[in-house]
């Protein structure tokens, strides 16, 4: 399983930069973030440690800008770009270290959840929805009708035809998901936040 101890801690004697401190982890999630500009793009995290992030970004931004960042199960981060990357950028992660210790807890249940099948595990009941439909925006912009065979409070199983790979990000109704398996009968999917009943069923 993956962990976020600091390997060099006992060894350490002087300040390194803060994207070696900590080691990273890779994780998939979706969220957006905020330039200098204030304009808001989505972005796709590929790695992450409580000092920094690597993220699939649609514009690069200039090196030591500003970024404020919104990461599904993590919440709001702030930093400054640290390089350009191949359709991205990496960034610092600024926050105490209290927010330090609780990132780091957040980012080692993300890397070991497909490890212990956390996504499909039963923690949350199943539930029918009152509508057994639902129009689902797929990866590349297409809107499909697909009927929901069961839905939790974190996600949901679909039945359709269409299967995007695993990690693709979709929206169903008015809620974004991720795609983290396929069965027979068509996907499953976990929501990037977790709802309420009345939240599922006013927003599918």
């Amino acid at each position: 399983m993956a962990t976020l101890a600091d390997p060099d801690r006992a060894t350490r004697k002087m300040p390194k930069p803060e994207r070696r401190r900590f080691q990273r982890v890779k994780i998939n999630v979706l969220g957006r973030f905020m330039l200098s500009n204030r304009n808001e793009y989505p972005c796709q995290v590929l790695d992450m440690s409580p000092g920094g992030a690597a993220l699939m970004t649609p514009v690069s931004g200039e090196l030591g800008e500003r970024v404020v960042a919104y990461i599904d199960h993590v919440g709001r981060i702030e930093g400054e770009i640290t390089r350009h990357l191949e359709g991205g950028f990496a960034m610092t992660v600024n926050a105490t270290a209290g927010k330090r210790e609780k990132l780091a807890a957040q980012l080692t249940w993300l890397a070991n959840r497909d490890v212990l099948n956390l996504p499909e595990d039963r923690r949350h009941e199943r539930i029918t929805p009152r509508r057994p439909f639902s129009d689902v925006v797929m990866p590349d912009g297409k809107e499909v009708r697909c009927k929901i065979i069961d839905v939790s409070l974190s996600g949901a199983a679909l039945a359709t035809d269409v299967r995007p790979p695993l990690g693709s990000p979709i929206t169903i109704g008015r809620m974004r998901a991720r795609v983290v398996r396929h069965f027979p009968e068509g996907i499953a999917v976990e929501f990037a936040m977790l709802q309420s009943e009345d939240m599922i069923n006013n927003n599918l």
